[in-house]
């Protein structure tokens, strides 16, 4: 068979992730902080965007009343970005909290201080000690030493390595680490660099003046007794009646079982909502949060063709300036999509807006995709990392979607409002007497009619981070 070439024209089509739809495609999972600083970024690289500074600007609330969100602005918006890409015209109905009523509450720091010269940062563990070691009548050698053991430290203050195996790294006699470790130990925190929790208490126990031997004795030998509340054994043992025992039992509560845990080495993280719902006589109000978000627009002065360029000039200049306009429309239809995602939430959820978490419905992502004509896959990556301010607390987009339990009567019941109703359960039953997993199952059929195992009663109750009814049984 002879080989030939041909030329063949075929006509398909191809879905392509231009660079652009990939930007969007971000810009809708980023957090508030995190998009932040991406239009930060961007601020500094494209000398096209400028921000704008716009003087007296009231916040606009926006009524939940429209299910398809703002109606008949978008090829007035289109119009408006091409003709000068100021983000006020395209922003439209999605308000923020105004900047002006928010200087009135802050306190503005003296002239030439910055704030963030009135910040200090949270001392670390490792910092703590080492800076009572140089404090102290330590030698360079016991510096070096205890440097190694701080380094061994786990987040708890716990140390995670044998005496021999921090004399090799410091390259000292395992009796003078020992010495070392000694006065470490009785540091601030104090019990820190202990190997086990008994040996951190015993510390501790030490160090405040307690010498009472059976004291010692609970807290040497007996700590797994005391945590599975073994405590008829125990005072049988000393001799001990119930009151006494539970005397030692609360001064054992008052020591400190990781010193070192209130030294994280990360400052906490803080949530900053990306958008607020408050009631409003009989609807529900939404303001996306714009704190803080620059004011895009076009600079100028590239645009106005006074400059000599040359095509290469050029080129680079009509780059970046639909960089900048497809940017400005990005953010654009991130504000949007995340209002019409809100607006379904609130009218799906509209239970757990008036009354709390015990009305949350059951939802899926599909639902609202129908609901405001988007893909799942939209719907899941604007709830992600984004977090709203109600009336009953700060919650997680998706703490909105939950699974459903059905009822005797045909009816479904969200698997977070049956959460909340073991937690009430829980948190109202007598401390002497907790309530089984079967006896919830039974109160829950009781009250929402609805069939539920024992055992999701303990899976949702272990989700929770709350212990069965033998670990929460108090004895005094």
């Amino acid at each position: 068979m002879a080989l030939e070439l041909r030329q063949q024209l075929k006509l398909s089509q191809q879905l392509v992730m231009t660079p652009q739809l990939q930007q969007a495609i971000k810009l809708l999972q980023l957090s508030r902080l995190e998009l932040l600083e991406s239009v930060q970024q961007e601020l500094l690289e494209n000398p096209l965007l400028e921000e704008s500074v716009e003087e007296d600007r009231q916040p606009e609330r926006v009524m939940v009343e429209d299910n398809n969100g703002p109606t008949g602005a978008d090829a007035a918006i289109e119009k408006e970005l091409l003709k000068n890409a100021e983000w006020d015209d395209y922003l439209g109905d999605f308000a923020s909290t105004s900047k002006q009523s928010l200087s009135r509450d802050l306190e503005v720091p003296e002239e030439g201080m910055a704030f963030d010269a009135r910040l200090a940062s949270k001392p670390s563990l490792d910092g703590h000690l080492g800076w009572q070691m140089h404090l102290s009548n330590f030698t360079a050698k016991e510096v070096e030493i205890g440097e190694t053991i701080v380094g061994s430290l786990n987040s708890s203050g716990y140390l995670r390595a044998t005496v021999e195996e921090i004399a090799g790294m410091a390259n000292a006699d395992p009796a003078h680490v020992e010495k070392v470790l000694h006065r470490l130990q009785r540091f601030d925190p104090v019990g820190v660099a202990a190997r086990t929790p008994s040996e951190c208490l015993l510390i501790q126990i030490e160090v405040y003046g307690y010498d009472d031997p059976i004291l010692i004795e609970l807290v040497r030998e007996h700590l797994e007794d005391l945590e599975k509340k073994r405590y008829k054994p125990l005072a049988k043992k000393f001799h001990l009646t119930m009151e006494k025992l539970k005397e030692y039992l609360e001064l054992i509560q008052t020591l400190d079982p990781m010193p070192g845990a209130s030294y994280g080495s990360g400052d906490p993280i803080y949530v900053s909502p990306d958008a607020f719902v408050y009631k409003y006589g009989e609807d529900f109000v939404i303001l996306l949060n714009e704190e803080g978000m620059p004011r895009l627009g076009l600079n100028m002065s590239y645009t106005d063709g006074s400059l000599p360029r040359n095509d290469k000039d050029k080129d680079y200049l009509q780059d970046k300036m639909r960089s900048a306009m497809w940017l400005m429309k990005s953010l654009y239809q991130r504000q949007r999509t995340l209002y019409k995602v809100l607006e379904s939430i609130v009218k799906f959820q509209r239970g757990f807006f008036e009354d709390g978490v015990t009305r949350l419905r059951p939802l899926i992502l599909k639902d609202v995709a129908d609901d405001i004509s988007m893909h799942e896959s939209t719907v899941s990556r604007i709830t992600s990392n984004k977090y709203v301010a109600t009336p009953h607390g700060i919650f997680e987009l998706k703490f909105f979607f939950n699974s459903a339990l059905e009822l005797d009567d045909g009816g479904t019941v969200g698997s977070e409002s049956v959460k909340a109703m073991i937690k009430r359960i829980i948190s109202g039953e007598n401390a002497k007497k907790p309530i089984s997993d079967e006896a919830i199952a039974d109160m829950l059929k009781d009250e929402l009619q609805i069939n539920i195992a024992r055992r999701t009663v303990a899976k949702y109750r272990t989700a929770m981070g709350i212990e069965s009814s033998s670990k929460r049984k108090a004895v005094f």
